[in-house]
């Protein structure tokens, strides 16, 4: 059995419940979970590494600085009605180095709020981290490897990770392991974002297929706005999700799961 976490990242306060709606629809029917990798209190002049303005922030229109998801009760509420969506969490504000830093009293405050901002919004407590841009210190990936069980990221790099982390890290590099695990907390990384605006349509399927198939845990990367860039909808690109929500539905041999089941252990990581 091969095994499929979807991860869509970004949502936030100023995310349309709507475009969640129209793209995750036929995952929600058909039992598929989804895991939004959500911002607690997005920073409203978040930019990217390089400098340009996020484009999570397409709808945005507030004056306040950071703005927390319990602030937009519409999609509390929506995300609250539909249990197939899982929120896991995205970093604290969402800048573009949030854990890629040496304060470890800073880490700590920024994961600690992060989680009660959505415990507050009346989500369980986060049990999985997704760092923005998956960016990460050697004290960050400790920080959170202390209070989290599962890690989400796109790769690891010797030089970012603890030292004493090195040991397993070889192991796993060895194996060609692209996911292991440090004290009891899974490490997992994924093979890029897979579905993308910024890669080709008519192949895309049968990419996604093809890396589903050549390990036993794919971590599936996406982005919500990158369907509505510039708040316009891509038709031809949410085909293309939807025709990905098909194939995991009808494929005997794919499971897709929640980073909570894994955390609770009902799939094995290896």
């Amino acid at each position: 059995m091969r095994y499929v976490i979807l991860r869509d990242d970004d949502t936030n306060v100023l995310t349309p419940p709507d475009c969640l709606e129209r793209l995750y629809r036929p995952f929600l029917d058909a039992g598929l979970p989804v895991n939004l990798a959500t911002i607690p209190a997005v920073s409203t002049d978040a930019k990217r590494p390089d400098g340009l303005p996020e484009a999570f922030l397409w709808r945005h229109a507030s004056s306040e600085k950071r703005l927390p998801l319990q602030k937009e009760q519409m999609l509390v509420q929506y995300l609250r009605a539909n249990p197939g969506f899982h929120v896991v969490q995205h970093g604290h504000h969402h800048d573009p180095f949030e854990f890629d830093r040496t304060d470890q009293a800073e880490i700590a405050t920024r994961l600690e709020a992060g989680r009660a901002l959505l415990q507050n919004a009346g989500f369980p407590r986060p049990e999985t981290f997704v760092a923005p841009h998956d960016k990460f210190s050697p004290i960050g990936y400790r920080e959170v490897a202390s209070r989290y069980q599962v890690i989400s990221t796109g790769w690891f790099e010797l030089a970012r990770l603890p030292r004493s982390w090195w040991p397993k890290y070889a192991i796993a590099k060895a194996l060609r392991r692209p996911h292991w695990r440090v004290n009891g907390t899974m490490l997992l990384s994924h093979p890029g974002c897979l579905l993308s605006y910024m890669r080709p349509y008519d192949t895309m399927l049968e990419k996604i297929k093809a890396e589903v198939q050549s390990r036993s845990l794919t971590v599936l990367v996406t982005h919500w706005w990158e369907y509505f860039r510039d708040g316009q909808a891509d038709d031809q690109f949410i085909a293309v999700l939807h025709s990905v929500a098909d194939y995991l539905h009808s494929a005997k041999d794919v499971t897709v799961i929640s980073f909570a089941e894994l955390a609770a252990g009902k799939v094995p990581l290896d």
